[in-house]
């Protein structure tokens, strides 16, 4: 079976994501994304597919996923009904980890729990409910104390025993789409977007980034994406100037520029439809809130699946 990509979306505020997760069932969703991901299962039991291992799973457990390395949970029960089962998420770049090491000796315990999850690292059980202890932090609204409970709870599994889970020739069986370069092409259009979305953009130029015809761009920029082109450009416009009105005290009419709308008119009305309140109302109630540091949209973040596989699933997940 070919694995699905999974495009997951950091934010420009935010080195990690963490994702909470709870709903009746954990469905059986054979995906892989670059990125390394750590998953403690709560109140579960059922099947764990990691590449070429597949072992039944329980209570809390708690697993380190190298990028690119297929892989799934599957429940069949939980271990108590009258509550969801809860899967908590961490996906994190490994550039970035090593870069952290690199930087502060502290954060040394990385380097090493990449070496040992480089098949897939699954932790002994005292992992799980250690960290499972950890987590009023690590779901904070507060991005920066995400960081630190993320930080503190990856260097100390460097050190937790576990065992390797898939064989390396399981990673032969990551397929990044149907051609094999979707995820490399689409990756070249976001990088265009995040740099340029403050100017017009046109889908030739976007297709041009690519090598793609704008049809199989849009075909593309949906199955990966889970929407399409347009929404993507106007959902990192509408995030940027959010964190313009909450972090400057620059004119509206400035920051629809410099967001990337034609003109105020228009910035006013689009955002209303997407926040509900004008830009000047949001800009009020996030300063009265003293949230300065804290973006409600990161928050909202923390138990929503990313749009490419959380499309595919629809009404699988329940807030």
């Amino acid at each position: 079976m070919k694995p699905a990509y999974e495009h997951v979306e950091f934010g420009e505020d935010c080195s990690v994501r963490v994702y909470h997760r709870r709903l009746a069932r954990i469905p059986f969703e054979w995906h892989h994304h670059p990125e390394y991901e750590l998953t403690l299962t709560m109140n579960s039991h059922g099947k764990r597919y990691i590449g070429d291992a597949v072992n039944d799973y329980q209570a809390e457990d708690l697993v380190l996923v190298p990028p690119d390395l297929p892989h799934t949970w599957s429940s069949n029960r939980s271990i108590d009904p009258a509550l969801p089962q809860v899967a908590i998420v961490i996906w994190f770049d490994g550039d970035w980890a090593r870069r952290m090491a690199d930087c502060c000796r502290e954060y040394e315990p990385l380097r090493k729990l990449l070496r040992r999850a480089a098949c897939g690292l699954a932790f002994d059980p005292p992992a799980g409910e250690w960290m499972r202890g950890r987590l009023a932090p690590l779901l904070s609204n507060v991005p920066r104390e995400r960081l630190s409970a993320a930080l503190d709870i990856l260097c100390t599994l460097g050190e937790a025993p576990g065992h390797p889970l898939a064989s390396p020739s399981a990673f032969n069986q990551t397929n990044a789409g149907p051609s094999g370069h979707e995820p490399e092409r689409i990756s070249r259009v976001l990088a265009m977007i995040d740099a340029r979305f403050a100017e017009p953009l046109r889908i030739a130029d976007l297709c041009a980034a690519a090598n793609l015809s704008e049809r199989t761009l849009t075909r593309y920029f949906v199955q990966h994406i889970g929407e399409s082109v347009g929404r993507y450009i106007a959902r990192v416009r509408m995030g940027h100037a959010c964190r313009m009105l909450g972090d400057t005290s620059l004119p509206v009419s400035v920051i629809a520029a410099r967001s990337g709308f034609a003109n105020v008119a228009n910035f006013n009305r689009q955002f209303k439809a997407a926040k509900q309140t004008t830009p000047a109302d949001y800009r009020r109630q996030f300063r009265a809130a003293g949230s300065a540091g804290t973006d409600t949209d990161t928050a909202a973040r923390l138990t929503e699946r990313p749009p490419s596989l959380r499309r595919r699933n629809k009404g699988a997940d329940a807030a």
